[in-house]
């Protein structure tokens, strides 16, 4: 038996961070995996997001659809995805973090579409702007922050479900878990939920200093939304 002094004990022999089993190697799948399924997740949700927001039609029916996947346990998908041809590569893995990842996404995004202030929205259309203009520099800057915090979410979300991935031979940082299982080894397994909690937390400071970064209402000077004019001149640079 071990407890955390084990496991970080585990962490800093040299001889674990090498070879294929290695946690730099299951540090750089557990990362591609996170990055590729948020990515695909945010390719999705973002776009009809802001489009089914921007109409105000048919987003509550998407966002029903998108969050039945929360109902799914991620375990039991991977196990069934992992009886069909996608089990024999990453892509059954990456299917199930996608369908994960989804929700947040598509619904902040289309929350934060929808929130937008309507007196803004309207000065902008009386400035003479198309749909899409308004969308692309008023719509999409002013719904960022909330957009960002759902795809931060996702990410976190994603990190941390990600090593499940390895009880049905999955790649990532959960295979240094179930190693660790497989041969009895409790500082391996420690060490291993460790690496989750460690990423999982970087992962979490990363996101939320972009969601600031990309937040246009802080590089205007945290203009108000309650001056219409004002938020179109900050948002659209004019």
């Amino acid at each position: 038996m071990g407890g955390i002094g084990d496991g970080i004990s585990w962490l800093f022999d040299g001889e674990h961070w090498q070879g294929p089993d290695g946690i730099l190697t299951r540090l750089y799948e557990h990362l591609g995996l996170t990055i590729i399924s948020v990515a695909i997740a945010c390719a999705i949700g973002i776009p009809v997001g802001l489009w089914l927001g921007h109409i105000g039609k048919g987003g509550a029916l998407a966002i029903n659809i998108s969050n039945v996947g929360r109902a799914i346990p991620v375990f039991a998908l991977l196990a069934l995805l992992a009886l069909t041809p996608l089990g024999r590569s990453n892509a059954g893995t990456v299917l199930a973090l996608v369908l994960f990842a989804l929700p947040p996404i598509l619904t902040n995004t289309y929350v934060g579409t929808r929130e937008v202030d309507r007196d803004a929205v309207d000065a902008a259309r009386g400035m003479g702007m198309s749909g899409m203009q308004l969308l692309r520099k008023v719509e999409v800057p002013l719904a960022t922050p909330l957009l960002m915090n759902g795809v931060r979410l996702a990410a976190v979300q994603v990190v941390a479900t990600a090593s499940i991935a390895a009880l049905v031979a999955g790649p990532g940082l959960g295979r240094i878990i179930t190693n660790g299982f497989a041969r009895q080894d409790q500082p391996q397994v420690v060490a291993g939920a460790i690496l989750v909690a460690l990423l999982a937390l970087a992962v979490e400071g990363v996101m939320e200093a972009m969601q600031r970064r990309l937040d246009p209402m802080r590089r205007a000077g945290r203009v108000s939304v309650g001056r219409p004019p004002d938020v179109i001149e900050a948002v659209t640079g004019s």
